[in-house]
């Protein structure tokens, strides 16, 4: 089976999903593959920032989409080395909402394809497995993929590579990403939450221990960061040495954490920070973490991947209408988003080896200290730390220029299976 479509976008996270929203709602046929037949994933970043509730208020949708189940955090406090210390406080933020949300990222992800799937003009191909770029000449002119029912291609005047930090298409386009290394990986696991246990504390630090913790109602996910590559040390150390440091930074988890019964309970999220130099081909262009793996430090990644979406929308809206995207058009949003992923990514490097490694080494106390003296006595940098987390470089979305949204449907429609 062949389609052809003016924008074909490979991955539907939430760069993928946003970008398809938005470039329907501008009139632009899309066409977005998803090689899984749904988005229900664990441990995948939750964190909704307020760039992205921004992004909502704009889009006229907002209070829909703060109707789905999440709690929402107004400031981070940490407790370092045993005392609470105050941390990046969003009320104080140049946006409508001051919090950020935490959303399973599957209710985020269905919530927007239900909103572009209102467009006639979006479609969501799920079970899609891109395999293949189709090139006329030195451009990329599609791609093809493997579906349940066979073998599609897409044709497409734009392909676009949202498919992660192990992305297909950046490695079928021959774009290689610069590798600026990270000494630390992450443990997930949940745990429940008690009503008694209260709000808690954003991270717990210890002088050889960081545990970040974050309140999903009915449990609490965690994130243990150790050393890189440090997982099997930890395995040959046992599970009940690792229970014992749970219950040493978080007393009131004593209870529940022989709920970890084996290592499977527990997911490894191996640190990656790289950056591709270049983001583009001709007819091609990649975002999101195809374009720039992210450490989850912040929690970043998923707000500069939609901050991507959206920047890629302002400018490749009208162009993919017009079925003439230009080279210039994809380095014009590289360009414009390039100085603040290196911003962030100096940031997250220069935290990560300067305070993360000396504490998953096990001599961090000098350096903590000097932690929580700064956020406790400088309210200042507790303020700019809030709006580089939570806002970064905001995308406002651009005009329509008088153009009309295109009609949308009264409902939602399911996502089509695979053409066959």
């Amino acid at each position: 089976m062949r389609i052809e479509t003016q924008c074909c976008i490979v991955g539907g996270g939430p760069a993928g999903m946003i970008l398809g929203w938005l470039l329907a709602r501008a009139g632009v046929d899309v066409v977005v593959l998803e090689k899984h037949a749904d988005f229900l994933r664990d441990f995948r970043g939750d964190t909704v920032h307020p760039s992205t509730l921004e992004l909502m208020h704009e889009l006229g949708v907002l209070d829909e989409f703060l109707r789905l189940p999440h709690t929402e955090m107004e400031h981070l406090d940490l407790q370092i080395l045993g005392e609470r210390v105050p941390g990046p406080d969003f009320r104080s933020i140049s946006t409508h909402h001051k919090f950020i949300a935490l959303m399973p990222q599957w209710d985020f992800l269905e919530f927007v394809r239900r909103q572009a799937s209102r467009y006639p003009s979006f479609t969501l191909i799920q079970e899609a497995k891109a395999d293949a770029l189709v090139r006329d000449g030195d451009r990329v002119a599609g791609v093809t993929a493997t579906t349940p029912r066979g073998s599609l291609e897409v044709g497409a005047a734009l392909v676009v590579g949202c498919d992660g930090r192990h992305s297909t298409i950046r490695a079928l386009a021959g774009l290689e990403p610069r590798g600026f290394g990270a000494p630390i990986d992450v443990l997930w696991l949940r745990l429940p939450r008690r009503p008694f246990d209260g709000e808690q504390v954003f991270a717990l630090v210890s002088a050889d221990h960081f545990v970040v913790m974050l309140n999903r109602g009915d449990y609490w996910q965690c994130a243990f960061l150790i050393e890189k590559g440090g997982l099997d040390r930890l395995k040959q150390r046992g599970l009940p040495a690792f229970r014992d440091a749970l219950r040493g930074l978080a007393p009131f988890l004593a209870d529940r954490v022989a709920l970890l019964e084996r290592w499977d309970d527990i997911k490894l999220l191996t640190v990656v920070v790289d950056r591709l130099e270049r983001w583009w081909l001709p007819g091609l262009l990649c975002i999101g973490d195809a374009a720039h793996a992210m450490s989850p430090v912040g929690g970043v990644g998923i707000n500069l991947a939609i901050q991507d979406a959206v920047a890629a929308a302002n400018r490749l809206a009208e162009p993919l209408r017009a079925r003439r995207v230009t080279t210039d058009d994809l380095a014009a949003v590289q360009a414009r988003r390039e100085p603040p992923t290196r911003k962030v990514q100096r940031l997250q490097l220069a935290i990560q080896s300067r305070v993360l490694a000396p504490v998953v080494a096990g001599h961090g106390r000098r350096v903590l200290r000097l932690v929580a003296f700064a956020l406790r006595h400088l309210a200042p940098l507790r303020r700019i730390a809030a709006q580089t987390l939570g806002v970064g470089q905001l995308e406002p979305l651009a005009p329509l220029d008088g153009r009309p949204v295109p009609p949308a449907r009264a409902a939602a429609a399911p996502p089509p299976s695979p053409p066959g």
